[in-house]
């Protein structure tokens, strides 16, 4: 969306907020839902950016540069801070080379991006579905959640919706 047209949406939700009496308009909301937008727009490509490098790229390096001074991780199973996604990568690498997240969907909310992802870890097999959770601050990747489930046989589904 362009600048304009977002700042002419946000525009039309102020005035209309204020013509129902809910909020008074003013063209500082207007801009500050633009830069809030802006702000979700620069998270959403920074995490996605982050996470093409440190999971499909397995590139803790280039990964490295999108943290922050900490990294507070909720996944039981992997370790707090930089070092942590250092060896969860390393893990990758020598236990699943082959492994590809395709990000399906993303949303933002503020400074948390949310990752719907499809995981193969092997190629041929229907490989799981994630929820990656992120926090940032000043830009950079703080804090981490997931919620992990392996993608059912769909023969035995019962329905046909499908986990994407």
């Amino acid at each position: 969306m362009t600048k304009m047209k977002t700042f002419a949406s946000a525009l039309s939700l102020s005035v209309a907020s204020a013509a129902l009496g809910s909020v008074p308009f003013t063209a500082t909301s207007a801009i500050a839902a633009e830069k809030h937008q802006n702000v979700e727009e620069t998270n959403k490509k920074l995490v996605l950016e982050f996470y093409d490098l440190a999971i499909n790229k397995k590139d803790y390096d280039a990964a490295a540069k999108y943290l922050g001074d900490k990294y507070v991780q909720h996944n039981p199973t992997a370790a707090d801070g930089p070092e942590g996604l250092k060896g969860f990568i390393d893990f990758l690498k020598s236990q699943f080379p082959q492994q590809h997240n395709e990000v399906k969907h993303v949303y933002t909310d503020g400074d948390f991006v949310i990752l719907h992802v499809h995981s193969v870890r092997t190629p041929g097999t229907l490989g799981r579905a994630i929820v990656d959770i992120f926090r940032l601050e000043n830009g950079k990747v703080v804090e981490h959640w997931d919620v992990i489930q392996d993608v059912a046989d769909p023969a035995g589904a019962r329905n046909s919706n499908g986990m994407f």
